[in-house]
């Protein structure tokens, strides 16, 4: 089932690459802040390249100016993240994080099946808003389509 407004954000670890591989759980990356999290199908993917996280790096100081953290989650390997976010100049602060199992897309009921396409289990592209861990908002992108959870939408439908 997928989430909704009101949830909490389920418990999952994620991982990140910071002078090694490091951990975090769901419940330190939310509690107690104001998050934007944005998921994209694959690293280095066309649209997820091209379009969605180079939206959120142009309003990265859009979003911290308002208290708002920012992070980024694949079903890709924290090394993946972490080259891609180099790649695209990704500030400091803009978490790049790897759902590598695919853990907190099942979890969130996000999950969606691309092995037609040779990349197995995957996040839909999706961006959410919570506060001190409890979904605010959620924006789910139809398949194929980039319309909802750019960075611009989602600044402009921040309630």
């Amino acid at each position: 089932m997928t989430v909704k407004a009101g949830d909490a954000i389920p418990e999952v670890v994620l991982k990140y690459f910071k002078d090694g591989v490091q951990a975090i759980d769901t419940p330190t990356l939310f509690e107690g802040r104001k998050m934007v999290l944005f998921a994209v199908p694959g690293a280095f993917t066309p649209t997820c390249s091209e379009r969605h996280l180079p939206g959120f790096v142009e309003q990265f100081e859009t979003f911290r100016s308002r208290g708002i953290g920012v992070a980024c989650v694949a079903v890709n390997d924290p090394f993946v993240m972490h080259a891609w976010g180099e790649q695209l100049g990704v500030p400091d602060g803009l978490w790049m994080l790897s759902d590598g199992n695919g853990d907190l897309a099942r979890a969130l009921g996000l999950e969606m099946d691309a092995s037609a396409y040779g990349m197995g289990l995957r996040a839909k592209r999706f961006a959410l808003y919570a506060d001190d861990g409890v979904i605010r908002q959620l924006f789910v992108e139809a398949p194929g389509e980039f319309k909802i959870s750019g960075a611009e939408h989602v600044l402009a439908h921040l309630d």
